[in-house]
């Protein structure tokens, strides 16, 4: 066992008085040792059930033999943190997490880990961890929240959101939006839409690293303290078996994410977070293959907030396995990866039948015959751009408007909630990119702004900061290059037309090469200033199409 290096032998007698201190018998210590990695915290509605699912998995891991013990893991919450300063410190979090769990891992050589995270940059932080590690590990996340009812309909964060400017254009009291803030979020989890968070968490279980239920069950639900058990089990047959995460998380694993990232109609944050866990698997996943995966794909479900259902729907239609079984009648799954149930991907959603096409539409009978989410190029964005595809309205999928520049979001944020932004017109949000922010902040304040105010099916916004999951609209992020970078979005001026074809994925502004060579010769990106660990990271930090990866990771 990899735990003896740090528990037997004479040479390590001294280690074994420490664990003697923590109150370990020698029959525990004779077992192989699980680290139990804990989001749980007070601050993220999405943790705060996570001490009993930790609970759930010790009882796992000790039922089947192991020895769990538990160390933490941080979270941002980004609801909280989003519309201020706070949200520069979300994506960040991701390496930080990743790095700090490979430090515990490693200097206490444990044989096998159960990961608990369940919040946006949490789980895809936690699973570069488990890539990079790669000693066998299972995920459970604490799982969905409940959608929310006000006056009689299903709502949930993005409609909280959306009220906001609703409010700030007259058609919403503020009794209105306080009604909302009481009802939209009505129990602990991840909330309750196809935003980021759900979105990985379901993509875990389609890499093969979290059992069936992982990213639908919802969190209050008894049957997701059953799975957590469960997890716990499973970990333990993974040491036996020496099945660590790179035999999973392989080239045709991911492959087999981006495909169900189209059909599900994900968080266009998975565009980042894909790309940096392959990495750390050792696997290149280039964006340019999500234009290719996306054309063959149908879009079949259109959650929140696409749409009017949310997770707890998607788990009563049958979940993510109803999802694979569904698109793999076109033959776009590899059927024979290996899983964390130890059976492959076939035999997991053998039989998973679709419950409900209202939820789960058919392969015959799809939102669209192309994926959620599409990859624009053009002279606006040459290294790539994203949109989640699934959640704008047809007559946005082609718009051509004047440019409506801003040097961050605050300025955007003032100029929507003041009026000064009308139909037709596209909002340029720029000096937001993972280096120039620092921390690549997410808009979701200004996009539910402008869904809020009625214009969400005539103004398109673009950055090289991103959008979140419960974004929808004609929004587009990842511009790259970004700004601060030297990127052509830094070149554009006011009321430059801007030409946007979502179905032939390219983005362009309207002026001459000759023109933007002389904008060039007389521009200088902004620098900000920042201390701290953000300083650390605009230095460090790699370009979106590349996953904001670290330089030297």
């Amino acid at each position: 066992m990899r735990s003896d290096n740090a528990k037997s032998g004479i040479q390590q007698a001294p280690a074994r008085s420490l664990f003697r201190a923590l109150g370990y018998t020698e029959e525990e210590l004779a077992r192989p040792l699980i680290g139990v990695v804990s989001s749980y915290n007070e601050i993220v509605p999405g943790h705060m059930n996570l001490d009993k699912i930790v609970e759930a998995v010790k009882q796992g891991v000790a039922m089947a033999g192991g020895t769990p013990i538990v160390f933490p893991a941080i979270a941002v919450c980004d609801g909280i943190a989003m519309g201020h300063m706070g949200m520069k410190y979300s994506l960040v979090t991701r390496d930080l997490i990743a790095d700090s769990t490979e430090c515990m891992a490693l200097a206490h050589q444990f044989d096998g880990l159960v990961m608990v995270p369940n919040c946006d940059k949490n789980v895809p932080g936690l699973l570069m961890a488990a890539a990079r590690l790669n000693i066998p590990t299972v995920f459970v996340s604490g799982g969905p929240m409940l959608a929310g009812r006000v006056k009689g309909e299903k709502k949930s964060l993005s409609s909280m959101f959306e009220a906001v400017g609703a409010y700030a254009a007259g058609t919403m009291t503020e009794e209105d939006v306080e009604d909302f803030a009481n009802k939209v979020c009505p129990t602990c989890g991840s909330c309750s839409g196809m935003y980021t968070a759900n979105s990985m968490n379901c993509l875990t279980e389609v890499l093969g690293m979290g059992l069936k239920g992982n990213g639908t069950i919802p969190a209050v639900y008894s049957e997701r303290i059953r799975l957590a058990k469960h997890a716990g089990m499973a970990v333990m047959d993974m040491v036996e078996k020496n099945v660590c995460p790179k035999d999973i998380m392989t080239e045709a694993a991911f492959r087999n994410a981006l495909t169900m990232d189209m059909a599900l109609g994900c968080s266009t944050n998975s565009m980042l977070h894909l790309p940096a866990i392959a990495h750390e698997a050792g696997v290149e996943l280039n964006v340019d293959i999500a234009n290719e995966i996306s054309a063959k794909t149908p879009n079949l479900c259109h959650l929140a907030p696409a749409g009017p259902t949310y997770m707890e729907d998607l788990n009563e239609a049958g979940g993510v396995y109803a999802v694979m079984n569904e698109i793999s009648k076109l033959g776009l799954l590899n059927l024979d990866c290996m899983t964390v149930t130890g059976k492959t991907v076939g035999e997991n959603i053998k039989g998973c039948e679709n419950k409900n096409p209202q939820v789960i539409r058919t392969v015959e009978n799809p939102y669209s015959a192309t994926g959620g989410i599409a990859v624009l190029r053009g002279n606006l964005a040459p290294d790539s751009c994203v949109v989640k595809r699934s959640a704008v309205v047809p007559e946005m999928l082609c718009h051509e408007g004047p440019a409506r520049v801003f040097d961050g979001e605050e300025d955007a944020i003032a100029a929507i909630m003041g009026g000064r932004i009308v139909a037709g017109d596209v909002v340029v949000i720029r000096y937001e990119g993972p280096k120039g922010g620092p921390g690549m902040r997410e808009m979701l304040n200004p996009t539910s702004a402008i869904a809020g105010m009625g214009l969400g099916a005539s103004v398109a916004l673009i950055t090289d900061g991103r959008f979140s999951g419960a974004s929808r609209g004609a929004s587009i992020g990842h511009v790259c290059p970004e700004a601060a970078a030297g990127g052509p979005i830094g070149l554009v001026k006011e009321g430059d037309i801007i030409s946007i074809d979502i179905n032939a994925n390219t983005i362009n502004v309207k002026v001459s090469d000759e023109e933007l060579a002389k904008r060039r010769e007389a521009w200088t990106p902004k620098k900000k200033e920042v201390t701290g660990y953000l300083k650390r990271y605009a230095e460090q930090v790699t370009s979106a199409e590349k996953g904001a990866v670290l330089k030297g990771n």
